[in-house]
């Protein structure tokens, strides 16, 4: 367990520095220029069942982030119903969260549970968070009352 601390730790900085606060908070997840998701279809994860890359042509502002979509019904649908597909922890990794971190979601990393989509820092990680994931989410949903509207960086301190 020690190794993989050490892991997260030191994936954190990294990952703080890649990752940027918005107006609204430091709870969502998005690039310095305000892009959520690296510009990932947030709908598509639910009704393609895959991440999909939105078009810069098709977006809409959310929250002051800007999401991309696959296609024009996909934006109605999110226009509809943001909350429906935001993903869980203001797209960080689900398992940082669990730990009490923040760490960028890769859009590639995903899984819908219950109706929420959950992102995860890698390939490892989120193979670990598979291992139980309601207990991951359980930590993660207690954790985040504290954390999100910390610094990433802050976290590391």
């Amino acid at each position: 367990m020690n190794t993989f601390k050490s892991l997260l730790g030191g994936l954190a900085l990294a990952t703080a520095m890649a990752t940027s606060a918005l107006s609204a908070g430091v709870e969502l997840n998005a690039s310095s220029t305000g892009l959520a998701l690296q510009g990932y279809d947030p709908v598509a994860y639910f009704t393609d069942g895959a991440p999909a890359k939105g078009s810069y042509k098709i977006t809409t502002l959310f929250n002051d982030a800007t999401y991309r979509f696959s296609s024009e019904e996909n934006k109605a649908q999110f226009e509809a119903n943001p909350e429906a597909y935001l993903p869980a922890y203001g797209g960080y990794c689900a398992f940082g969260a669990a730990m009490g971190f923040k760490f960028d979601g890769d859009p590639t990393y995903w899984k819908i549970v219950d109706n929420q989509l959950y992102l995860n820092l890698s390939q490892d990680i989120q193979a670990r968070w598979e291992g139980d994931i309601p207990g991951f989410v359980q930590s993660a949903d207690a954790n985040w009352e504290d954390i999100a509207d910390v610094e990433p960086a802050d976290l590391q301190q």
